[in-house]
């Protein structure tokens, strides 16, 4: 089963934290937004792999624009 990470705010991706193949726990920080002049981690919220990263540094995102996805067990 697949899990798409998304932005909850309308930002710049800052950073992008994983690659493909890389493992992830709920608590690890995916991506780096910017919003305000504020950083803001996206967790993955959940374990897995991830098998796609979607975005790239200096996107504009907005809420609900997919992420990450991570293939959970």
């Amino acid at each position: 089963m697949s899990y798409v990470v998304v932005a909850e705010l309308v930002a710049n991706v800052l950073s992008i934290e994983v690659e493909p193949g890389q493992q992830v726990g709920p608590t690890d920080a995916v991506v780096v937004l910017e919003s305000m002049k504020m950083e803001i981690p996206v967790l993955a919220e959940v374990a897995g792999t991830v098998t796609e990263v979607v975005v790239s540094p200096g996107a504009v995102v907005r809420d609900g624009d997919p992420l990450v996805v991570v293939k959970t067990a």
